[in-house]
C-alpha cells in the first residue's frame, strides 16, 4: 500500500508521542490541578529512595522505566515531592513474569525499604508470573492486605490505566477506569490484619498521614507514563 509523506509524518509524530503527558485539566477556578510527576524527558523530581541517584531507572520513547536492576530492598524511586491526600493516576505496563507496585506515604530516616512504610498498590503479571499468587499478591491488591475484585487485566506489554485515590483514613484502587478496592486505614480491622500478617515485625507500616511516592524496581522492567497527580493537601 501507498502511503503518502504527510500520513507518515503524522503516523510516526503519534508513535514518538505516544508516553507524553497531555495537557492539564481542570485548571479553572474552584477545580484543583493535575500536576505532571513526569515530563517525559527527564527522571526530574524523582531520586532512588535513601539515595540522590537515579540508580536503574531512565527514560525510553518517554516513558519512565525500571530497569530490572533492582530488588525488593534496593532500586525504588521516590518521589522528591511528599503527598498527604490525593488522587494519582497514571498508565504502566510491565515485562513478562515481572513484578512491582506503587506505595505512598513512604518514610525514610532509619528505615531500609520502601514497603516498611508505605502501603502498595501491586503490579504484577497475574498469569505469567513464576509461582502462583495469592489473591492479595494480585494486581490491584493493597499488597499483603486487602485482595482486589472484579480485575480486568491488559494482555502483558499492553498499557493499564491505574487510579490511587487516598482522601485521609479511606483509600480506593482502581484499574482500567472500574474501582476494584476500597478499604480504610487504621480501623481496629486494619489493625488486627497488621498485626497477624506479613507486616507485624514493621511497627510504622502504613502509620504516616503523608510522604513520598514509590514506583517499585522488583528486579523486572516496568513502563510508567501520563503520571499526574491532583492533591487535597501536599507537603514540600
Amino acid at each position: 500500500m501507498k502511503i503518502t509523506s504527510g500520513i507518515l509524518i503524522f503516523v510516526l509524530s503519534i508513535s514518538i508521542t505516544m508516553c507524553k503527558p497531555s495537557v492539564k485539566e481542570n485548571t479553572g477556578p474552584g477545580h484543583p490541578e493535575w500536576k505532571y510527576l513526569f515530563d517525559g524527558q527527564t527522571l526530574n523530581g524523582w531520586r532512588l529512595f535513601q539515595s540522590d541517584s537515579t540508580g536503574g531507572w531512565f527514560v525510553e520513547d518517554s516513558c519512565l522505566v525500571a530497569g530490572g536492576t533492582g530488588s525488593d530492598l534496593t532500586g525504588d524511586l521516590i518521589s522528591i515531592a511528599r503527598f498527604s491526600d490525593f488522587e494519582l493516576e497514571l498508565e504502566w505496563k510491565i515485562a513478562p513474569g515481572g513484578n512491582s507496585g506503587i506505595m505512598y506515604h513512604v518514610q525514610e530516616g532509619e528505615h531500609k525499604t520502601t514497603y516498611e512504610t508505605g502501603p502498595e498498590y501491586q503490579l504484577i503479571d497475574d498469569t505469567g508470573f513464576g509461582s502462583p499468587l495469592e489473591d492479595w499478591q494480585k494486581t490491584g491488591a493493597n499488597y499483603a492486605m486487602h485482595n482486589p475484585h472484579g480485575v480486568i487485566l491488559k494482555p502483558v506489554g499492553e498499557f493499564n490505566s491505574t487510579r490511587l485515590v487516598v482522601n485521609g483514613p479511606r483509600v480506593e484502587h482502581w484499574l482500567n477506569g472500574v474501582k476494584i478496592l476500597e478499604f480504610e486505614r487504621w480501623t481496629p480491622e486494619w489493625n488486627e490484619l497488621v498485626k497477624q500478617g506479613k507486616w507485624k515485625d514493621y511497627p510504622s507500616y502504613g502509620l504516616a498521614k503523608e510522604g513520598h511516592l514509590a514506583l517499585q524496581d522488583h528486579g523486572s522492567k516496568i513502563w510508567f507514563r501520563n503520571i499526574r497527580i491532583k492533591t487535597m493537601s501536599h507537603v514540600q
